[in-house]
């Protein structure tokens, strides 16, 4: 088993930025891709980054490209998300998911609580 905590969400202005963090526990965290997915309301769960287990791989939605940045710290049993120049559209809940890789919520076993990002205009 795997348990996930996001933190780090929260009310951010357009333009500003936010780092999500995902603390992982129960099993070796450098054995599994990590992905970071998102759910507005009214909408599906979406993709938003992946990693490979030793970070080296990365893949992100078109949407967040150039913007977001995916990253783990192995030895805190951490992945990261690092959100830049926030807009509007953004503006969901966000999860973050063990066991991947890949770019569909099915490819992943274990899910955190979602942590809630909004970004006003």
């Amino acid at each position: 088993q795997v348990q996930l905590v996001e933190s780090g969400g929260g009310l951010v202005q357009a333009g500003g930025s936010l780092r999500l963090s995902c603390a992982a526990s129960g099993r070796t965290f450098s054995s599994f891709a990590m992905g970071w997915f998102r759910q507005a309301p009214g909408k599906e769960r979406e993709f938003v980054a992946a990693d490979s287990w030793d970070g080296d791989t990365t893949d992100y939605a078109d949407s967040v490209k150039g913007r977001f940045t995916i990253s783990r710290d192995n030895a805190k049993n951490t992945v990261y998300l690092q959100m830049n120049s926030l807009k509007p559209e953004d503006t969901a809940v966000y999860y973050c998911a063990a066991e991947g890789p890949g770019a569909t919520p099915d490819e992943y076993d274990y899910w955190g609580q979602g942590t809630q990002v909004t970004v006003s205009s």
